[in-house]
């Protein structure tokens, strides 16, 4: 029998970033995975255009947009920083700082902004997708996932995803901020932006953003290679407990990220503290996967769907899913069944640059309830276990502040902040 431990923590709601399998993302851009293309300026004058809007909205017109820098991709100086923060103490807001101005120091293209209400519902052209953190990660995967559901429905061509990993996404977050007006731009992100905006001091934070919709929700599920001691839940709990430290647990997140969070408030509710949990952070589900099933940690958590093909290969076992109630699919207990009183769930959307024209900001919310509501994006909600959390415009705006709210709270009881 298990002795039922509960804890006050405030539930937290989470999603993971990753896909199943190669094969179910957007395509690589090219040069590979680790690198994103961009490699021929976009003529002065490039405008994103938008279908028109949904008929029972009003639109308000707005003044012409005005020229700015837009994005680029990061060059090899702002990625071996960025990398090198993992490896050694360094102070993440000065950090920040000197990646986004290398990555700054970089580009030099121009362009204008969504332009709403064209009449013949061409295809928008022009829109490019960040991802702040590595490749294979669950904020990728959403990330491609949504340009393919796109352009497969003839919503958009040649949308254009690229990384910028770095301090837990505050990197990217610092630079879609820096990005003032740019209707051209998205930024898949998460509730672990939320959480390294505190852990890394960010100077940014998603309130600078222009919010544009929360897209999905999943829980995450604790894993073990296939060949692991542990044969179930339990016995890596008692493990655990007996020696929190000798236990070394990853996460595909910076510390105040979902995958940090699921497993501290695990250790909490075990009765183990959490300041004694050893837990090793990767940048995106891509690295952590390969750490588990290299045996650099003694069990990984993370998003159902990013580990999919290798459960279903059995490389992964389950031991448990921090979901109220079990996944479909999936053999594995919840927390609650082994007696923990943890009912945990990651979510994941899109922000926009700040200051964004009227018209700019409804062009980019009308194109994602096309390609929410196309068959598309439905088939790939099914196919990687999503479920689908839509909420949009003002109404995400509130819930991101009540989840950057209640993260706050949750990390000042663990003593994270």
């Amino acid at each position: 029998m298990t002795t039922k431990n509960t804890t006050n923590f405030a539930s937290v709601k989470v999603t993971r970033d990753t896909l199943p399998g190669q094969d179910r993302r957007h395509p690589d851009p090219p040069g590979g995975p680790d690198r994103p293309s961009d490699s021929s300026p976009r003529p002065a004058g490039a405008r994103l255009r938008a279908l028109p809007a949904l008929p029972e909205r009003a639109r308000v017109p707005s003044p012409p947009l005005r020229r700015h820098a837009a994005s680029g991709p990061p060059g090899p100086l702002e990625e071996k920083t960025v990398f090198a923060f993992a490896s050694g103490p360094q102070r993440p807001r000065a950090l920040v700082a000197a990646v986004l101005t290398a990555a700054l120091a970089g580009t030099a293209l121009t362009g204008c902004g969504a332009q709403a209400g064209q009449a013949d519902g061409a295809p928008v052209t022009g829109l490019r997708i960040m991802v702040p953190n590595a490749p294979g990660g669950g904020y990728d995967v959403t990330a491609r996932s949504a340009a393919k559901a796109m352009e497969d429905g003839g919503l958009a061509r040649n949308v254009e995803v690229f990384n910028l990993p770095g301090a837990g996404g505050t990197v990217g977050l610092a630079r879609v901020v820096s990005e003032e007006g740019n209707g051209s731009l998205l930024m898949s992100m998460g509730l672990g932006v939320v959480g390294a905006s505190f852990t890394n001091e960010s100077a940014a934070t998603l309130a600078d953003t222009t919010p544009i919709a929360r897209l999905t929700e999943e829980p995450d599920v604790i894993v073990v290679p296939a060949d692991s001691e542990y044969g179930d839940f339990e016995q890596l709990l008692d493990a655990w407990r007996e020696d929190p430290g000798g236990v070394p647990v990853g996460g595909g997140s910076s510390p105040g990220g979902p995958d940090h969070l699921a497993p501290m408030l695990t250790a909490a509710a075990a009765g183990i503290e959490p300041q004694d949990v050893n837990y090793i952070p990767y940048d995106g589900g891509g690295e952590l996967l390969a750490a588990v099933l290299g045996g650099q940690v003694e069990f990984g958590v993370s998003g159902a769907a990013e580990y999919a093909d290798q459960i279903e290969a059995g490389e992964l076992r389950v031991l448990a899913v921090t979901s109220a109630e079990p996944v479909p699919g999936l053999d594995a207990l919840t927390l609650r069944d082994h007696g923990l009183d943890v009912d945990f769930t990651n979510w994941r959307g899109l922000v926009a640059p700040p200051g964004l024209s009227e018209e700019d900001e409804q062009a980019l919310r009308d194109l994602v309830d096309r390609f929410h509501e196309s068959e598309e994006w439905q088939q790939t909600l099914e196919t990687n276990g999503w479920t689908d959390a839509y909420l949009t415009g003002d109404e995400f705006g509130t819930f991101l502040q009540e989840e950057t709210d209640r993260v706050e709270s949750v990390l000042g009881s663990l003593g994270l902040v």
